[in-house]
């Protein structure tokens, strides 16, 4: 190529990488974010609840929105793995009126496995039958709930009563066999 021929000739410039991908964040900066992230999913996996907490904390402020939602997420199951294993019950009771808070916040299988855990230890707590039939009717699962419910009658009939003004068996009223369990006299 002659003298003019390279003057003429356009030249070329590295252009530098993107800065920045769609939606704001740097390319170099997510990747140690993304590891950041990995390294806490991993602490959760292992069951180093505490350690992950820390971890996910550290990384909310610099993380793309995608991995802040699950973050949030991580953090919450975080913070209940760390309460359950502070939970101490001295009596069947306490352990019931915790599982009927989990019962009111949704947390279905954490309140079955409190009323299992009762029943274990306490094999006639008609309390924990009801409060197994409650979830069962709250969850669907009719013939469970009958079932649960039949047992706490018969453990205490106090409860055939209780149950005719829960509202919590709504799901249940229209099942003749729950109205012949509670209306015994009717049939």
């Amino acid at each position: 190529m002659t003298q003019e021929a390279r003057s003429a000739a356009p030249s070329r410039k590295k252009t530098p990488a993107p800065a920045a991908r769609p939606g704001g964040h740097s390319t170099t900066a997510s990747a140690p974010v993304f590891q950041h992230y990995q390294v806490a999913v991993q602490l959760v996996q292992q069951g180093k609840f505490e350690k992950a907490l820390a971890a996910f904390e550290k990384l909310l402020p610099s993380a793309p929105v995608e991995i802040v939602e699950r973050s949030r997420m991580y953090m919450s199951t975080c913070q209940r793995q760390i309460e359950q294993r502070g939970l101490a019950f001295h009596t069947p009771e306490e352990r019931f009126d915790y599982a009927v808070s989990q019962l009111n916040s949704g947390y279905f299988e954490e309140a079955r496995e409190q009323l299992k855990s009762i029943l274990e230890s306490a094999p006639r707590a008609d309390y924990a039958f009801y409060g197994l039939a409650v979830l069962d009717s709250i969850t669907g699962r009719s013939q469970d709930c009958l079932d649960n419910l039949a047992q706490a009658i018969a453990l205490n009939p106090k409860n055939r009563l209780q149950a005719r003004s829960d509202n919590d068996f709504q799901s249940m009223l229209d099942d003749p066999r729950f109205t012949e369990l509670l209306y015994p006299e009717v049939s």
